[in-house]
């Protein structure tokens, strides 16, 4: 817990949100921080799906989300994109940050080669799994399926609905497979309720996107064993479950509906 004076030292941040995006996970991160910050919402072009270009002004990319950190004394803000990059600043620096990480050296091992604890490890990991390797597949779903959709011209779109089938059975549904299979071993390894252990972590906001935003459409990629994905790996579909349960998330969403007016947890 932080002391008055620490209270007093803690910056002010600011997030800039876009909808049907990964900022909501950041939003829960700073819930659990306890940090003081505020919301600068967007929107997407209804037609493109894409971020408004006035997030360029932000970053030079153009994505969300981003933070932008009120240095103490004075100065240039911190600017910080990426969700992962954002999420080991706030975490070293912010007191509450502890909490969220598990602890890294073994009893006696500090700063040796093998002297990490395996939470820790898990930890690093899956800071970089949820965007460097899980993120892709759903992406790239997400995209494939608009071959089938109305946004193609009635005359070609069941030559696309071919092509995009055939993409779906040969490479989405597989690898699918190959992710829930993997994160339903992790979690039946990890010695408790979360990913890395019997505490939640800041790895675990940062899945939270793909798993919460990606669960209705699962199903959709292939055929499941038992007949969905839930039945056929129910350890992670309970982990999604517990996750939405969390109360920082519960107040992060809380917090976007109450300057958005609304809120939807997808891709």
């Amino acid at each position: 817990m932080a002391t008055a004076t620490e209270e007093q030292q803690l910056p002010q941040i600011k997030l800039y949100w876009l909808n049907h995006s990964r900022s909501q996970r950041i939003v829960w991160l700073l819930e659990e921080l306890k940090a003081p910050y505020e919301l600068e919402i967007f929107h997407r072009n209804k037609q493109t799906m894409l971020a408004p270009p006035e997030l360029e002004k932000v970053h030079p990319l153009g994505k969300s989300p981003v933070i932008s950190i009120a240095v103490p004394g004075g100065g240039e803000p911190i600017v910080l994109a990426e969700s992962g990059l954002m999420t080991q600043y706030l975490c070293e620096h912010l007191p509450e940050g502890q909490r969220l990480v598990p602890a890294r050296w073994k009893d006696g091992m500090e700063g040796r080669i093998g002297g990490e604890t395996e939470g820790w490890l898990r930890y690093q990991y899956f800071l970089h799994y949820a965007e460097g390797s899980l993120m892709p597949i759903l992406v790239t779903a997400l995209v494939v399926s608009r071959l089938k959709s109305t946004q193609v011209p009635f005359l070609v779109r069941p030559i696309t609905a071919v092509v995009a089938n055939r993409i779906y059975s040969q490479f989405i549904f597989p690898n699918a497979q190959r992710h829930l299979e993997f994160i339903d071993g992790q979690l039946a390894t990890s010695g408790g309720r979360y990913l890395c252990g019997d505490a939640l972590s800041a790895a675990d906001i940062l899945m939270s996107f793909p798993l919460i935003a990606a669960k209705d459409r699962w199903d959709d990629m292939g055929s499941w064993e038992g007949g969905s994905w839930a039945k056929a790996h129910p350890r992670v579909a309970e982990y999604v479950e517990r996750l939405e349960a969390e109360e920082g998330y519960k107040r992060s969403v809380e917090k976007v509906e109450a300057v958005d007016g609304k809120f939807s947890a997808s891709l």
